[in-house]
């Protein structure tokens, strides 16, 4: 009752507040757009604007200035809605015929750096050809914005969200590109940093000069009494770089909050102010032509003495009302959300009204786990309970990244197959940095604990899917096995639902660059491991199928090929089955009349299914196996040779 009541009573306080509101923004605005173009901005603002108004509320609501910052916050993103140029807006008009395209079976997504894959934003724009021809439509750009030279996160310390850094472009040439790339069916997605900003942005520049106003964009303490009581129950990120999540700077006298560098200071959202000035970043960004933005450390963006200051519920209400807004002023946008947090946790920023698309790490680091174990004991019961999201949103399913595997599966998860978490986790370490007797991978540890062993991992695909060990050895047995784990992998990302995404690179194989350390600005960060420049030699030798960058290349594109146009992946239910092997991972794929079933088996050795199990499922004797291309007659037994994955569908008369 006392739920339903607050409902009405922001319902109430909504309608009334948009009431005076809307005279104030048509007097400001309205006679620079048409009619009909305004009253389309209208019914979209008072569709979303309930929910906008109970967010806003429930995060300032407290201020005897409320209503003057919520006005300041509609004049913003109506002021951007009008600056959008044409071709977006038409954009947006074409989204609302087809709200969830971002769940299409056709959709396929590819991420790098741009620096990496085309040395510029014009570089890259020439190599849209390349990405054609991988079937991708949806691409991911590493930060391009303006940063500090030198320690920079990798992007991740952004100085302007408005200005590219210079060695890359400017902002009328991402612009360009972002058009030219929807010309050719690719969506464009940027990562918005809105955790923190680095040392060097304008509004820190400020705030070190002394102006109060820009100090209050940032959490300082005058000493550590308050440091102190938030570090009781605070998680380092990075103990290795710096102990806790304070840095003191001396001009300031004051200890200001750096959860992640000593040079990326996180921005209070506390402050209303802040939020309406990344609101205006990002509708800028949106009007670059951005279709999908990347949320990056949304668990960190509210703080709480005495909590963990990760996840908290006010995290979420700034994404929710920074979703009602882009759904005002920009609303082919949508957003994607980076929480590599325990996997209950990251379900819960994924909703219409949060964030359409996320992550799914629990699935990455699961992968691996399968591969180094060679058993999906964990696989299928975690995806059983984990998969499920809510209707109208999507996972974004990847094997790696930019940045390290960090195995961030659930405990839970673990323990249910009797094994101890934190030895499982030392194992998989041990493992994928090769220290392990019998292990095929090549990587390196990223912020190894010394005393608990605990670290995450860096390595290309390929390296740590036992590649770069077998051309070692020159082993061609696991040079076989190499390449078949890569396609496994990958195979399954493009087929359990969701949006598959390719770290450029992985597509041919690339293996781990040990040069880095070479850089002084690299060295000691792992990480550079795996962000190496495209090889495009390596690329020339794709088409050829007798090299191994052409034999992963070629199949991979038939994987891609079989989910863009089979029917069963389109919008389609993933149900998990019991395929009583241990080894193999089976679900299956059905939309409407369409159906397949996908095994995957993660063992080195071949592995037998029983007829009869696969008839349970509702398989008949003789199906079709889109990988391979040929019947397979299941009358006993079906047969999966090591790291096999199969696509099976009822074979027609």
């Amino acid at each position: 009752m006392k739920s339903m009541n607050n409902d009405n009573w922001h319902q109430e306080q909504a309608a009334a507040s948009l009431k005076r509101l809307l005279p104030r923004l048509e007097a400001r605005f309205a006679a620079s757009v048409e009619g009909d173009e305004w009253q389309e901005f209208v019914v979209r603002l008072h569709d979303h604007f309930p929910r906008l108004f109970r967010g806003l509320h429930e995060l300032y609501g407290r201020q005897y200035d409320f209503f003057y910052h919520l006005e300041s916050i509609l004049a913003a993103a109506t002021e951007q809605w009008i600056g959008r140029p044409a071709e977006l807006k038409a954009l947006d008009a074409l989204r609302a015929t087809d709200p969830y395209w971002y769940q299409s079976h056709r959709l396929m997504g590819a991420m790098c750096y741009v620096d990496v894959f085309a040395d510029d934003l014009n570089g890259l724009r020439e190599r849209i050809p390349y990405l054609l021809e991988l079937g991708v439509n949806y691409l991911h750009l590493m930060p391009v914005f303006k940063t500090p030279g030198g320690d920079n996160d990798g992007g991740y310390a952004v100085s302007s969200y408005r200005e590219i850094e210079p060695r890359l472009g400017n902002m009328e040439e991402l612009a360009s590109l972002a058009s030219e790339l929807r010309h050719h069916g690719i969506s464009l997605c940027l990562d918005f940093v809105f955790n923190h900003t680095s040392d060097e942005h304008d509004w820190a520049r400020r705030a070190l000069a002394g102006d109060p106003e820009y100090q209050q964009y940032y959490r300082m303490f005058p000493d550590r009494s308050l440091p102190d009581a938030y570090e009781r129950t605070l998680t380092p990120i990075f103990p290795d770089e710096h102990p806790g999540s304070f840095t003191y700077r001396n001009r300031l006298k004051k200890w200001v909050w750096t959860s992640f560098h000593n040079y990326q200071w996180d921005l209070n959202y506390e402050n209303p102010a802040v939020f309406t000035r990344m609101l205006e970043e990002m509708l800028f960004l949106g009007n670059q032509g951005i279709e999908i933005l990347r949320l990056d450390a949304v668990a960190f963006v509210w703080k709480r003495l005495g909590t963990s200051c990760q996840n908290l519920p006010e995290a979420h209400v700034v994404i929710q009302a920074f979703n009602a807004l882009v759904r005002i002023a920009a609303p082919a946008m949508v957003f994607k959300s980076e929480a590599i947090v325990d996997p209950d946790e990251v379900r819960k920023y994924i909703s219409e009204e949060e964030c359409q698309l996320s992550y799914n790490p629990h699935l990455m680091a699961l992968l691996w786990n399968s591969l180094a174990t060679g058993e999906a004991r964990v696989l299928k019961p975690a995806m059983e309970r984990r998969f499920t999201i809510p209707e109208g949103c999507a996972w974004v399913n990847y094997v790696r990244c930019h940045d390290d595997i960090g195995f961030a599966f659930s405990n839970q998860d673990i323990e249910a197959v009797g094994l101890d978490a934190v030895a499982h986790r030392r194992f998989l370490t041990e493992f994928y940095t090769g220290r392990y007797t019998g292990s095929f991978a090549r990587g390196l540890p990223f912020q190894e604990h010394p005393e608990t062993g605990d670290a995450r991992i860096s390595g290309t695909c390929a390296s740590l899917a036992g590649l770069e060990k077998a051309l070692e050895e020159n082993d061609q047995d696991e040079i076989e096995c190499s390449i078949q784990r890569i396609l496994l992998i990958h195979g399954v990302i493009l087929t359990i639902g969701g949006v598959p995404l390719i770290y450029l690179g992985d597509e041919i194989g690339m293996l781990n660059d040990y040069g880095y350390e070479r850089d002084v600005d690299k060295i000691g960060d792992t990480r550079w491991l795996h962000r190496a420049a495209f090889d495009h030699e390596r690329a020339a030798q794709r088409r050829d199928n007798t090299t191994v960058p052409g034999r992963i290349y070629q199949n991979l594109l038939r994987l891609i090929q079989i989910r863009q146009q089979n029917p069963a992946f389109d919008r389609a239910e993933t149900e998990f089955v019991d395929t009583d092997n241990p080894h193999v991972f089976g679900y299956f794929r059905t939309n409407g009349d369409s159906s397949v079933l996908v095994l995957a088996n993660f063992s080195g050795t071949p592995q037998r299914l029983e007829g009869r199990r696969l008839r349970l499922l509702g398989l008949r004797k003789s199906n079709v196996d889109l990988v391979a291309g040929r019947v397979i007659v299941a009358a006993r037994e079906l047969v999966l040779e090591p790291y096999d994955l199969m696509v099976l569908a009822r074979a027609t008369k």
